[in-house]
C-alpha cells in the first residue's frame, strides 16, 4: 500500500474507534459500538500487516493470542470481569514498554533515524514510564479484585515521601536519557525499573472500596501510554485510539470519584477501607435486626404499588439476574410498578450492574441511574436490596464517617426495605450499615438466586 493509502486506512479505522466509543456510551447502542470497534481494529491490523514482510511471526502471535483470548472469554464469569479488565490493562502497559525498548534498540526498523531525535526520546520516555506504571499497578488491582491479595490498604510510615522521591529520581534518569547524545541504556533501564516499582507502590495503599476508580484510572493510563508510543512511531491511528482511551478513562475516573465524593488525588495517594468487623454499636452493645423469609417478602411486594430493586455485587456472585427478571415480570403482571436503581460504583467496576441486567434482557427503560431515581424513594412502597451494601449505607450522611458525603441510593427513605444478604457482614468499604437495623428493614439471609427463586414461587 502507498503511504497515502495507509494514512487513509488508519483514518478510517480511527473514525470507527470514535463511533465505537459513541456507541458504548449507551446500553441501547453498545452492541453496535462493539461492532464498530471490532471493524476498526480489523482495518488497523490489516493495514499494519501490509507494512511488514514478517508475516509468519505476526500471524503466529495473533493466532496464539486469539486462542488464549477465546478460552478466557468462554470461561470467565461476570463476577470475574473486573479483575479481567485490570489484567488486560496490564498487558497494554507492558506492550507499550516492549515497543519502546524495540524502537530504542533498532530505531531504523520503526522508520526513525539511527540516532534518535530528542523529540522521539521524550515520547518514548513518557510512553515507557506510563506503560510500566500501568502494568505493575494493574497487576496489584488484579490481585486485589480476584481475592489473591487483601483489599485492605497497605500503608507504612513515609510512604508518600518515598513515592515522591522515587518519582523525582525516575524523572531525573528520564532527563538523563533524554539529553544523552547517544542511546543511554543505563538511564533508560533504571527509569523503567523505578516506574514499575512506583506502579506497585501507588496502588497498594488503595483500599477495595476505591477499586472502581482504580480500574478506570488504569484504563486511562493505558491509553496515554499507547498514545505516547504512537507519537514515537508516527502512527496517527495509535495516537487517536490511545487518546480516546486515555481521555474517556480520565473522564470516567472523575465521574467515579464524584459518585464516591472522593478527590481524585486522595484516591491515588491512599484509599479508605478495611476488613469487616462485628455488627456492634459504638458503645459496644449488640445491634438488633429483623429477619424474614422469601414468602414474607413476596407477600409485601405482591401487594405493593411500587417496587425498586437495587442490585449489588451479591447479585453478580449468585448470578441471580435472570431470576430477578422473572420476579419483576410477575410483579408487573400483578400491576406493580417495578424499576431498578443503579449506583455508579455498584459492583466492582463501572457499569457492572448495567451489564448484568442487560444480559438478562431487562428493558433499559426500567433501569435508572442514581440521580434519576433518588427522588422517588420516599414515595416507594418496597425497596428490595440484592447484595448491595456501601451504595445504600446511610453512614454517608454522618459527619466523620469514612464515606461521609458519598452520594448513595436513598433506600432508607422508602416505606419498607428488604435486604437479601448471605450474612450481616460488612461491605467492600469495611463499614457496618445502619440501614440493616432500621425498624422498616427486613433482612432475608441466603444466596440471592435461591432467595429470589423462592420469591418467584411465592408470588
Amino acid at each position: 500500500m502507498s503511504a497515502n493509502m495507509v494514512a487513509l486506512a488508519y483514518l478510517v479505522a480511527s473514525v470507527f474507534f470514535i463511533l465505537a466509543l459513541k456507541g458504548l456510551s449507551s446500553p441501547e447502542s453498545a452492541r453496535r459500538g462493539n461492532m464498530f470497534g471490532i471493524l476498526g481494529m480489523v482495518i488497523a491490523v490489516s493495514t499494519t500487516m501490509t507494512l511488514t514482510e514478517n508475516w509468519t511471526l505476526i500471524v503466529g502471535c495473533i493466532a496464539i493470542g486469539a486462542v488464549i483470548g477465546t478460552i478466557i472469554a468462554k470461561r470467565v464469569q461476570m463476577t470475574a470481569m473486573p479483575e479481567l479488565v485490570a489484567f488486560m490493562h496490564s498487558l497494554v502497559g507492558l506492550a507499550a514498554v516492549f515497543i519502546a525498548i524495540a524502537a530504542i534498540n533498532n530505531p531504523v526498523s520503526f522508520g526513525l533515524p539511527e540516532v534518535l531525535p530528542t523529540g522521539s526520546k521524550l515520547e518514548l520516555f513518557l510512553g515507557t514510564f506510563i506503560g510500566a506504571m500501568t502494568w505493575s499497578g494493574s497487576v496489584i488491582a488484579f490481585l486485589k479484585l480476584s481475592g489473591r491479595m487483601s483489599g485492605t490498604p497497605i500503608v507504612f510510615t513515609g510512604q508518600h515521601m518515598l513515592n515522591l522521591l522515587l518519582a523525582i529520581v525516575m524523572i531525573g534518569f528520564g532527563l538523563w536519557f533524554f539529553f544523552s547524545e547517544t542511546t543511554n541504556w543505563t538511564a533508560f533501564i533504571v527509569m523503567t525499573a523505578i516506574a514499575f516499582l512506583l506502579g506497585f507502590l501507588i496502588i497498594i495503599p488503595i483500599g477495595g472500596a476505591d477499586m472502581p476508580v482504580v480500574i478506570s484510572m488504569l484504563n486511562s493510563y493505558s491509553g496515554w501510554a499507547a498514545a505516547g508510543i504512537g507519537f514515537s512511531l508516527g502512527n496517527p491511528m495509535l495516537i487517536i485510539a490511545g487518546s480516546l482511551v486515555g481521555s474517556s478513562g480520565a473522564i470516567l475516573s472523575y465521574i467515579m470519584c464524584k459518585a464516591m465524593n472522593r478527590p481524585f488525588l486522595s484516591v491515588i495517594l491512599g484509599g479508605f477501607g478495611s476488613d469487616g468487623g462485628a455488627a456492634v454499636a459504638d458503645d459496644g452493645t449488640q445491634k438488633t435486626y429483623r429477619s424474614g423469609s422469601a414468602d414474607d417478602a413476596a407477600f409485601l411486594m405482591g401487594n405493593a404499588d411500587s417496587v425498586i430493586i437495587i442490585p449489588g455485587y451479591g447479585l453478580a456472585v449468585a448470578r441471580a439476574q435472570h431470576a430477578v427478571k422473572e420476579l419483576a415480570e410477575m410483579l408487573q403482571e400483578k400491576g406493580v410498578n417495578v424499576r431498578f436503581a443503579i449506583h455508579p460504583v455498584a459492583g466492582r467496576m463501572p457499569g457492572h450492574m448495567n451489564v448484568l441486567l442487560a444480559e438478562a434482557e431487562i428493558p433499559y427503560e426500567q433501569v435508572l441511574e442514581m440521580d434519576e431515581i433518588n427522588s422517588d424513594f420516599p414515595n416507594t412502597d418496597v425497596v428490595l436490596v440484592l447484595g448491595a451494601n456501601d451504595v445504600v449505607n446511610p453512614a454517608a450522611n454522618v459527619p466523620g464517617s469514612p464515606i461521609y458525603g458519598m452520594p448513595i441510593l436513598e433506600a432508607q427513605k422508602a416505606r419498607t426495605v428488604m435486604v437479601v444478604k448471605r450474612s450481616m457482614g460488612v461491605g467492600y468499604a469495611g463499614l457496618d450499615n445502619d440501614l440493616f437495623y432500621m425498624d422498616k428493614t427486613m433482612m432475608i439471609f441466603g444466596d440471592a438466586k435461591k432467595v429470589v427463586e423462592s420469591m418467584v414461587k411465592a408470588v
